[in-house]
């Protein structure tokens, strides 16, 4: 059913992966150049139009898998078993975005020999992930009850 509470757990984690898009991940500085890490890669500046030092075609990927994965795992509500197990999946790609931000950072820190400090977005994967447990114990009891149901027909 739609209307449950996994539904708005499924619902928070779409707009959290999808905010993803806007949200500036982490500040990297030396003594004379300011960076910035957003979705597409390592800016010059203080946004994400200035000159690109790192590409991030993986992370850009999925992060679009991810929310696409989240809309649908909405969707399965009829099909809960199934709904489990990409809400699974989609953990997964939850904690592949956190592991790619830490890479990314990680990496161009040893290259021009940064100073970065995380920005709030790093969180929300990690978010995400506690979300989408809740939902998949959510989408349990559910099925739990559909089956204590059928056994007492």
């Amino acid at each position: 059913m739609i209307q449950r509470i996994q539904s708005i757990y499924l619902s928070i984690v779409t707009l959290l992966t999808a905010s993803l898009f806007y949200l500036k991940f982490v500040a990297l500085s030396t003594q004379e150049t300011l960076y910035s890490m957003y979705y597409n890669g390592i800016f010059v500046g203080e946004s994400n139009t200035g000159k690109l030092v790192t590409d991030m075609m993986a992370f850009t990927i999925l992060l679009i898998t991810g929310v696409i994965v989240s809309i649908i795992t909405i969707f399965l509500h009829k099909r809960r078993l199934l709904q489990i197990r990409v809400a699974a999946l989609n953990i997964g790609l939850q904690l592949g975005l956190t592991g790619l931000i830490y890479f990314f950072t990680r990496s161009v820190g040893k290259e021009i020999e940064v100073v970065y400090s995380f920005q709030y977005p790093v969180v929300f994967p990690l978010i995400s992930v506690v979300l989408l447990i809740m939902a998949i114990k959510a989408i349990g009891k559910d099925e739990a009850l559909i089956r204590s149901l059928d056994r007492i027909r």
